[in-house]
């Protein structure tokens, strides 16, 4: 297998990415699911409510003893009793009664319409007077009205959020199936990395990558697993992929994807008897030296050792991957994250690639304005003053001073 540069379109990657399928999947109390993705359907066992209750404080009536009733000619009723909340109610409402009610009261029998307490007024204990017409069945809630039996209530790959957890709940669901979270091994390469509290000598720099790309698999339901710092030597390097590789469902490495005599990552990778190279460099800046491979279904990502294209890559490709092994369906039509902006300055372009530009948003005047943070991929700081990314399509030459643009944010 040869270890050059077959640079693939950023449509292309995407499709390679979406090939790849979900963990597997585990049951889990609802109050440890939210954000968690489920593995399967939803499906309600029972009507909710499960039966007529008001969605008002009121009177329970029948509602064509309330017709015609106004405020010059009211409607007087005959006050029965009350509803109590948590109990079936034992009285009825008859002819011209009425049966005070509170909100998420069971109906009484023979009632069919709530009148909202604003328009009655008590006029000794025995007597009410309704200002207000009501239609059957207003201000009532009937079974099913929010979830029927039967009814999909959620659907499989749906992202669990506080109010689905709320519905769940009160269908008498106290446990749900749900994908479980990628276990992403992280490995940093290059005799030129030392661990953070590592002493620094010249021609060192500590481990940025491990934390930045942990970071990133942690806001978006990874669970990262920091493999270690691996230095520039096949045998090591190899050792160390051999190691995770059979704990984890994607491996990342970090450095060493480029052409180069020490670039060691592809030639490791190769070595792994059913590795298939399905990307080796994509048409985008910065982040052009990027690995995708598979063993079996799980994906090994060679990544450039540059922290800013790293981050770059993983924001644009790698947060895809992420929900494809999360088992989130429809990530490919999900624009959330992506606001509309002015671009400041004009901004050129190489044609036949994506460019990924750093921006800083501010406030203006008719809205936000998109700021370059200009600045090569080895430096964080750039990372640190961007909002987000600006991506200049490969078919453009670039974009023009005040032309909308839409910024990806970051970890959104």
């Amino acid at each position: 297998m040869k270890s050059f540069f077959t640079v693939k379109k950023p449509e292309e990657v995407f499709k390679i990415l979406d090939s790849f399928t979900p963990c597997g999947a585990e049951v889990v109390p609802i109050e440890d699911s939210l954000g968690r993705i489920l593995s399967r359907d939803i499906i309600s066992r029972e009507d909710l409510p499960g039966f007529c209750r008001s969605s008002m404080d009121g009177y329970a009536v029948k509602a064509e003893n309330t017709f015609g009733a106004s405020e010059s000619l009211p409607a007087m009723l005959e006050l029965s009793g009350e509803v109590l909340m948590g109990k079936a109610p034992e009285i009825k409402v008859t002819e011209g009664k009425a049966v005070k009610i509170s909100t998420g009261g069971m109906l009484p029998e023979g009632a069919n319409g709530v009148v909202m307490v604003e328009y009655c007024h008590q006029l000794d204990e025995k007597t009410i007077e309704v200002s207000r017409a009501i239609a059957p069945l207003e201000n009532v809630i009937q079974p099913g009205d929010d979830v029927s039996k039967g009814s999909t209530v959620l659907k499989k790959g749906h992202k669990l959020r506080p109010q689905d957890l709320g519905v769940i709940a009160g269908l008498a669901c106290s446990e749900v199936s749900v994908y479980s979270k990628p276990g992403v091994a992280i490995i940093s390469t290059g005799d030129e990395i030392v661990p953070i509290n590592g002493i620094t000598g010249l021609g060192k720099v500590r481990d940025i990558n491990r934390y930045t790309l942990g970071a990133l698999c942690s806001t978006f339901g990874a669970e990262p697993v920091f493999a270690g710092i691996c230095p520039d030597d096949y045998n090591a390097l190899k050792e160390m992929i051999d190691s995770v590789i059979d704990k984890a469902d994607t491996v990342w490495i970090s450095g060493g994807s480029s052409v180069g005599t020490r670039d060691l990552t592809l030639k490791v990778l190769e070595s792994l008897c059913d590795f298939e190279l399905l990307v080796h460099g994509i048409s985008i800046s910065p982040g052009k030296p990027t690995i995708i491979g598979r063993t079996g279904n799980k994906p090994i990502i060679g990544l450039p050792g540059h922290v800013a294209s790293a981050m770059v890559v993983a924001q644009v490709y790698l947060k895809r991957l992420l929900s494809r092994l999360s088992g989130h369906r429809n990530f490919s039509g999900d624009n959330r994250g992506l606001i509309e902006a002015s671009i400041s300055q004009n901004i050129e372009s190489a044609s036949g690639r994506e460019d990924y530009i750093r921006v800083k948003l501010i406030e203006g005047e008719e809205g936000l304005i998109a700021a370059p943070v200009f600045g090569k991929s080895g430096l964080i700081s750039t990372l640190v003053d961007a909002d987000g990314l600006v991506r200049i399509d490969m078919n453009t030459e670039g974009v023009y001073q005040g032309q909308k643009v839409e910024v990806m944010l970051f970890t959104s």
